[in-house]
């Protein structure tokens, strides 16, 4: 027969112990018994609350260095029975045991394991819980009955609910919730971090948690609502790791377009870079012996479409830059660091954003996921890693494999390979230019055209239905710039019109994937024009 039971019974066993003692006090103070396990029931005994021994209800003695303690029928029986169920009741008491009215568990730090350099499978798994997701399933699938608390955020609300007897069915049904949430969150880690030892990269089901880092004024537009939420762990050189020094909140549209400049800085390694972007486009890009210079050539690339837009920096941002930037309007401008003096002086602005980001120029880790959400679905891909096919740089030397071969109707088909396709090969000078060029091409929306020297975009052609149009817009922005600098496009050319738009332009070099069934229509174009045109295989489509 079950023993007597006089009190309302919590069982209570957390790894996180803020709070605790005060909680478990205050379910003393409301007649409840508070039965406890391990370093929990320590703390709470070294507090004063005279709690119990799981294994004086359970009479079974914690075995294995404590992997099981509370999967036994007297806690789950405890804590499944259903009180308005005759059979359920009946069979309880038949087994001896007494119900469990309240169930506080927080899990096993697996998140602070992982998160540790270089930790070891071994100490991971051991930090993965299993008596505790248990506990709170059982106590939340019988959530009419069972008050499960499972954030210590929840403490204090739910000893007012329960002294004020306000502690009613949705009010349960939402603890129990929080708890269904917090397991899919802790399992979801648990496999992720698995599917990374196994380099599995696209599973069968696949699950992402996310913690919401803030809520959002409104979405894209006032009539969205919106909510930021960041990767449970952390990110290097990420926007979510960005401190913000100074303004108000960042809003949708600043995050996605504060991305979009980061995505690209990241591809000018060891070079001091300054990004302007615009609607997450770049619209304009320098690189410079200091920040200084850097900032000018990418101001002075579009002086119209940067104000308003948000500033990426890989540097120090000293007083000499501040100055400069505070000349137009900025809505952001993030950098590995701010002097004091540029601080002051940013400050002076009350509606700039500044973003301090630690590793802003680090490169992303291999393992996550570029993501689109399409209704009822979604689209998951590895990120565009590469600058060009096999990052052979020796493309730029080297002369194209030409292939020629007969079709059925007769006619001949010329294919070319990756490197230089036209009579001249590019100087140094248009080398480098390319490469400029075809790094901000890879983050511009398609169809996209970029114009650059080799310190700064000089035209930047965006999201048009066809190439030629982002060639002649590209081509418009850059006025007589345009004279002299090198060419790069997100995809091949279907046409030679884009050729013979760049050659009337002065434009004296072109880099591009080739592959297009009329490539050789653009180089006989570019070969007339004189213009030096490299393939390099690898396109860069963004939508």
């Amino acid at each position: 027969m079950a023993a007597k039971k006089t009190k309302r019974r919590a069982l209570v066993s957390v790894s996180d112990k803020t709070g605790i003692v005060e909680f478990c006090k205050g379910l003393e103070k409301l007649g409840f018994e508070v039965v406890s396990t391990g370093g929990t029931l320590k703390a709470l005994l070294d507090s004063g609350v005279k709690a119990i021994s799981i294994s004086d209800v359970t009479g079974f003695k914690e075995c294995l260095d404590g992997r099981v303690k509370t999967l036994h029928p007297a806690v789950h029986a405890g804590l499944l029975a259903r009180r308005d169920d005759v059979e359920h009741m009946k069979s309880l008491e038949e087994m001896g045991y007494n119900t469990i009215d309240l169930v506080a568990v927080n899990l096993y730090p697996f998140k602070k394991t992982i998160e540790k350099p270089n930790v070891a499978l071994e100490e991971a798994i051991e930090n993965i819980d299993i008596g505790g997701p248990t506990m709170l399933r059982s106590a939340a699938k019988n959530y009419r009955d069972v008050l499960v608390v499972c954030e210590p955020e929840d403490y204090s609300e739910v000893l007012d609910r329960i002294a004020s007897k306000t502690d009613d069915a949705m009010f349960r049904l939402s603890l129990s919730y929080k708890v269904y949430r917090h397991t899919a969150a802790y399992d979801s880690l648990i496999s992720g971090y698995m599917q990374k030892l196994l380099g599995i990269e696209f599973p069968e089901h696949i699950t992402f948690a996310y913690d919401k880092a803030q809520e959002l004024r409104y979405g894209e537009n006032p009539q969205q609502s919106a909510v930021f939420y960041r990767e449970p762990t952390a990110r290097r050189g990420s926007l979510t790791a960005a401190k913000q020094l100074w303004g108000k909140e960042l809003s949708y549209n600043n995050i996605n377009d504060a991305n979009g400049a980061l995505e690209l800085l990241k591809e000018f390694d060891g070079m001091t870079a300054v990004v302007a972007c615009k609607h997450a486009n770049p619209c304009g890009v320098g690189v410079g012996k200091t920040v200084h210079e850097a900032y000018m050539r990418a101001y002075e690339s579009d002086p119209v479409s940067v104000f308003g837009g948000i500033l990426a920096i890989n540097g120090t941002v000293d007083a000499a830059t501040a100055t400069e930037i505070n000349k137009i309007f900025i809505e952001i401008v993030m950098a590995s660091d701010f002097t004091p003096e540029a601080l002051e002086i940013l400050e002076s602005k009350k509606n700039i954003r500044l973003l301090q980001i630690d590793g802003i120029a680090d490169r992303r880790d291999a393992t996550t996921y570029d993501m689109k959400k399409v209704y009822g679905g979604l689209l998951v891909q590895q990120y565009d890693e590469t600058l060009i096919a096999g990052e052979d740089m020796s493309l730029f030397d080297k002369k194209a494999e030409v292939e020629t071969t007969t079709l059925a109707s007769g006619k001949t088909k010329t294919t070319y390979g990756n490197g230089v396709v036209t009579a001249r090969k590019p100087t140094a000078a248009e080398i480098e230019a390319m490469l400029f060029a075809w790094r901000v091409v890879k983050h511009t929306k398609s169809n996209a055209i970029a114009l650059a020297t080799g310190e700064s975009t000089v035209g930047i052609g965006m999201g048009q239905t066809n190439r030629i149009w982002a060639t002649e817009q590209a081509i418009a922005h850059a006025g007589d710039k345009a004279k002299g600098a090198a060419l790069a496009s997100d995809a091949f050319f279907p046409f030679d019109d884009c050729v013979q738009a760049a050659a009337a332009a002065g434009i004296t070099a072109i880099i591009q994937p080739g592959g297009s069934l009329r490539d050789e229509d653009s180089i006989k174009a570019a070969d007339k024009a004189g213009i030096a045109m490299v393939f390099v295989g690898d396109r860069h489509f963004k939508h």
